[in-house]
């Protein structure tokens, strides 16, 4: 593929499909599917992503706030989208977007409840996370609104797993589900119908049982940040050596003069820097890319718009490739080094980087 960019973050839309196909197969026929791809889609490029995931079959769309909501609208996009914090000054806007706010406190039910038009909405529970959702002993009050007006419309009711990725706190994500799920049977009787639940994300719906009934949200997961063996990363982040300079025993490299040369040296400059959304903390030889598949540390200090690598132990030329993430070295790994998670990394690409789609 021709590009005339230098830095281009890939993203395979085949391996994209072939997660989903992984994931829908641990599923039963009923469970729904809440695609979340907020956050620029994790980084990869939020239209592009909901179209393929939207071509392939999932049921409900997952966002952050009303805007990422509208510009899914305008790109076209038809299915159920839910939106996780709608704010409290965006009610019209969200009613004109046919957009689903998601309704996890009193002010914000007040506030819908006086909608002249129908509006589905989502009720969010907590279940020990501590973040967003009603408390569980306010359900019935909760629901006593609910049915006082007749324009809300239930679609489901949530919680969200704090811990589901770590074994060793099984005990108290297993509280959660059992919390919710006497939240669930609570609803239920109340309305005397089966109202659909979600509580699990991308790693409780790898780890933990499912009720053939429930739906459930992935995100991470589909692009492949975490790992499993049974799931591929979809992204591959690139750029190019801009520059080669040889510097001698004694030079510094970097801002601050946070590297010394020990020794004669080649070095690299790529252009790519944190305000990309490559973290700060790799430089200094904590972190390294890939050139010719060889492994060169990041030296100095990491700039606004380029970083070095030590280049010494290769042969390379201006122009050549330069690979920060792929499937092969991927974003786990990274995250490692910077003892961080991959959701972090991947939320803060920077937009200036060219995303380029592949069906490969």
């Amino acid at each position: 593929m021709t590009h005339i960019n230098e830095t281009v973050l890939y993203v395979n839309l085949k391996t994209l499909e072939e997660n989903f196909k992984c994931l829908k197969s641990k599923l039963s026929k009923d469970n729904k599917i809440v695609a979340v791809i907020k956050a620029y889609a994790y980084g990869l490029g939020d239209i592009k992503i909901a179209k393929k995931l939207e071509d392939l079959g999932v049921d409900v769309f997952w966002v952050a706030d009303f805007d990422e909501g509208v510009k899914l609208r305008n790109a076209g996009i038809k299915l159920p989208i839910i939106v996780a914090n709608p704010g409290s000054k965006s009610m019209d806007v969200v009613l004109k977007n046919n957009l689903e706010p998601v309704i996890f406190n009193h002010r914000m039910l007040d506030l819908y409840s006086t909608a002249n038009s129908p509006v589905d909405i989502h009720l969010k529970f907590n279940t020990g996370m501590n973040r967003y959702g009603f408390e569980a002993e306010n359900v019935s009050l909760v629901l006593e609104k609910i049915s006082q007006h007749p324009n809300l419309k239930l679609k489901s009711i949530c919680s969200h797993l704090s811990s589901s990725n770590d074994p060793n706190k099984d005990e108290f994500s297993n509280g959660q589900i059992e919390l919710f799920n006497s939240i669930s049977d609570t609803v239920n009787t109340f309305f005397n119908t089966d109202i659909p639940t979600h509580i699990v994300n991308s790693n409780g719906t790898l780890r933990f049982s499912i009720n053939s009934s429930d739906w459930v949200r992935l995100g991470i997961s589909l692009f492949g940040g975490l790992y499993h063996n049974e799931l591929q990363q979809i992204f591959t982040l690139k750029s190019v050596i801009s520059q080669i300079r040889s510097i001698k025993e004694g030079d510094c490299v970097g801002y601050q003069n946070s590297f010394t040369a020990k020794e004669k040296m080649k070095i690299a400059v790529v252009p790519m820097g944190y305000a990309d959304g490559l973290n700060r903390k790799l430089g200094n030889s904590r972190g390294h890319v890939l050139i010719h598949n060889k492994k060169c540390p990041i030296i100095g200090d990491i700039s606004m718009d380029s970083f070095i690598a030590d280049i010494s132990s290769i042969t390379v030329e201006e122009g050549d490739e330069v690979v920060i993430f792929s499937p092969e070295h991927s974003v786990s790994l990274l995250a490692n080094e910077l003892e961080t998670i991959p959701y972090e990394i991947m939320a803060t690409l920077n937009r200036r980087i060219k995303r380029i789609y592949l069906n490969e």
